[in-house]
């Protein structure tokens, strides 16, 4: 004979461990959402570090002769590498906000889904 309180219980447990499974899954891809943003968020800050490095090197106004051309060759070395750190700066800066964003809304989703 089966009865009813048998299959509660299976039902139960089956509910528990998916529940139990789904806040894991939940709980790495926080977890990974987090690492992630922190690595590209490191990347940027070096990014930005170095060319306010470089942005100090560069001068605003140069009086040079022929003799100091050197300087000149200089400058614009200084300004075409802070030309090429602009695309990387602006693209880590989105990606480091997007994964922030994503990071809060699964964080907000668990806690929700935990009550």
């Amino acid at each position: 004979m089966r009865d009813g309180t048998n299959d509660r219980t299976n039902s139960t447990q089956y509910r528990s461990i998916r529940e139990e499974t789904l806040e894991l899954s939940r709980s790495i891809v926080l977890n990974m959402l987090m690492i992630s943003w922190g690595v590209i968020t490191v990347v940027l800050v070096a990014l930005v570090v170095y060319r306010g490095t470089l942005s100090s090197k560069e001068d605003d106004q140069i009086f040079i002769d022929a003799a100091e051309q050197h300087h000149y060759d200089e400058q614009l070395d200084v300004i075409a590498r802070m030309s090429r750190l602009t695309k990387p700066i602006i693209a880590l800066s989105i990606l480091s906000g997007v994964l922030l964003l994503a990071s809060a809304g699964v964080w907000i989703y668990s806690g929700l889904m935990s009550f």
